[in-house]
């Protein structure tokens, strides 16, 4: 099919019973810059089952890892929810987006702002080697419901910091900030609502943010997104549009 390619699954992991992960072969004449997204799906009957998924893996990286909800009678998860390795999934042969910190302009502090499978750009900008050596600090905060959907905490907290070429600038400049709303946790509570309060920034000790210095980018619901953007934009700060670059980004495929 034009501008599909067929990939093969490579490994499957299930973190709880609404939350999977998977990765699949890539395309060698595959680029994209982390941060975008492609469509991703499968043949069902004879059509193809096509949904935008952003990539999790980083743009070096040979395969191509994407994050999940399980929807039981959802017209793709429902059936991508039970792939095995060796199984084959479509993949779209240009991934493309407007979550990309080129759009931003330059600053002291990048804020990744991200509610459920919101993460999953971020887990891939986390490991751009070139974001930590453009901004002092990576602020990534991660907004769930329950404690078990907190994906890729092994990732965050200790892989990371072990790389080679860049483990030692995530111990320096990576902050993360996970937050539950239903369960007892350590931080509680809306990113929206601990944004209004302060307290996120509190907690972080880093002071409330300033349009001159920090930088945003913005994954999650329709809903979260939108408070988000209007928090910040009663701060001062203004969105990129057009490829222009401003002090936030949100993935406006998502929402338009």
């Amino acid at each position: 099919m034009t501008g599909l390619s067929t990939q093969s699954v490579t490994s499957v992991h299930h973190w709880n019973k609404s939350l999977f992960s998977f990765k699949t072969t890539r395309n060698k004449s595959l680029r994209f810059e982390n941060g975008h997204f492609v469509m991703l799906g499968m043949e069902v009957g004879d059509k193809p089952i096509m949904r935008a998924y952003s990539i999790a893996s980083p743009n070096y990286d040979e395969e191509l890892e994407f994050l999940s909800i399980k929807v039981q009678n959802g017209a793709l998860t429902s059936k991508l929810q039970h792939i095995k390795v060796g199984d084959e999934l479509l993949v779209s042969s240009k991934p493309t987006g407007t979550l990309v910190s080129d759009h931003l302009l330059d600053g002291r502090n990048l804020y990744l702002f991200s509610t459920g499978t919101g993460l999953a750009p971020f887990i891939s900008i986390i490991q751009d080697p070139s974001v930590y050596d453009r901004f002092d600090k990576i602020i990534l905060t991660h907004g769930v419901r329950y404690v078990s959907e907190l994906t890729y905490q092994d990732l965050i907290l200790k892989d990371l910091k072990n790389n080679e070429l860049f483990g030692q600038s995530v111990k320096d400049k990576l902050i993360y900030y996970p937050t539950v709303t239903r369960e007892n946790f350590h931080y509680q509570g809306r990113l929206t609502d601990l944004m209004r309060s302060g307290k996120i920034f509190t907690d972080i000790k880093q002071p409330l943010p300033n349009s001159e210095y920090d930088r945003f980018m913005i994954c999650g619901s329709p809903s979260m997104l939108k408070e988000t953007c209007c928090i910040l934009e009663q701060m001062g700060f203004k969105e990129s549009r057009q490829g222009i670059k401003a002090h936030y980004v949100i993935e406006r495929a998502f929402v338009e």
